[in-house]
């Protein structure tokens, strides 16, 4: 080889190192740049992190303008670098901690003391004397009983002046009597007959005062508006032999009046039922009139 090729060769060869070199330095300071930037961003993102960034922008400013001791500019420097060093990480577990703590919070007036003990027995628990001080107050019960406010509408008897009640209204068990049962009744007044009623042609008589609504009138001040009522039942009744044998019978009722109702000069009970039978008398109050009762036998 020729000294001018050696020549070139060895400048080649110095070339090719310093070219070397350059390129690990570039890859040196690329490296401590990188880490630079990197420590700059984890420091920036610690800092953006602060919930109260703004909160503590504006109280940095107002204490910037208020003279403060070395101690508290110390104090204040520390608080922040501590703050500042820390990683996201830990930032997040420290928040969580305190949400938990939070919420975990014991309240001794909010929340019951448990007691380890074991349950006192049966015989126990009911052997104790009951606090009669404060007796406990009784639940009110519902009442299902019958107002009587249904039975009131359908028996209102609406007339010019006013508005008119029965007290009375016919049972289930109603029936007008047969063709064959002419019942009837007699008005006496002394010894003589005033008026005849033919009482087969209706199951129900209103006595009373009351001319809008009652069937006979009863022209007595002693009588109630509404005082009586004479019903025909149909009553079922077993007979010797054991069998059900069902009639249509009258049956006279007192609507609680006054002066009381009465039946061969008996005084019957109040809003009850008494069977009527032939050639019996009834007299409303005190007057004199006295109603008759007849089946003529046919």
């Amino acid at each position: 080889m020729s000294r001018h090729e050696r020549q070139r060769s060895r400048s080649l060869s110095l070339e090719a190192q310093s070219q070397l070199k350059s390129r690990h330095e570039e890859d040196r300071s690329y490296r401590v740049h990188e880490h630079r930037s990197r420590k700059d961003r984890d420091r920036d993102r610690n800092r953006s992190y602060s919930p109260n960034r703004g909160h503590h922008a504006r109280r940095k400013a107002r204490r910037s303008l208020s003279p403060r001791s070395d101690n508290e500019d110390n104090s204040q420097d520390n608080r922040k670098r501590r703050y500042r060093d820390r990683s996201p990480r830990d930032l997040r577990n420290s928040h969580r901690q305190r949400r938990h703590s939070r919420s975990q919070s014991y309240s001794p007036q909010r929340a019951l003391e448990r007691s380890h003990a074991p349950l006192p027995s049966q015989n126990q628990a009911f052997s104790k004397e009951q606090d009669t001080s404060n007796p406990p107050v009784e639940k009110q019960k519902p009442n299902f009983a019958l107002t009587g406010r249904l039975a009131a509408a359908s028996n209102t008897v609406q007339t010019a002046n006013q508005t008119i009640i029965l007290k009375y209204h016919e049972p289930a068990e109603a029936r007008k009597p047969p063709s064959k049962d002419s019942w009837r009744m007699y008005i006496f007044k002394d010894d003589e007959i005033i008026d005849t009623v033919q009482l087969f042609e209706q199951s129900c008589w209103l006595f009373g005062r009351e001319a809008a609504v009652v069937d006979v009138m009863v022209e007595h001040p002693s009588a109630s508006k509404q005082h009586a009522v004479v019903q025909f039942r149909y009553i079922e009744k077993r007979n010797e032999f054991g069998d059900k044998v069902g009639r249509v019978r009258p049956y006279v009722i007192d609507l609680e009046s006054a002066n009381g109702t009465f039946v061969n000069e008996e005084r019957i009970p109040e809003a009850k039922y008494v069977e009527v039978r032939d050639k019996d008398v009834l007299r409303f109050g005190h007057s004199r009139r006295e109603y008759v009762f007849q089946l003529p036998k046919g």
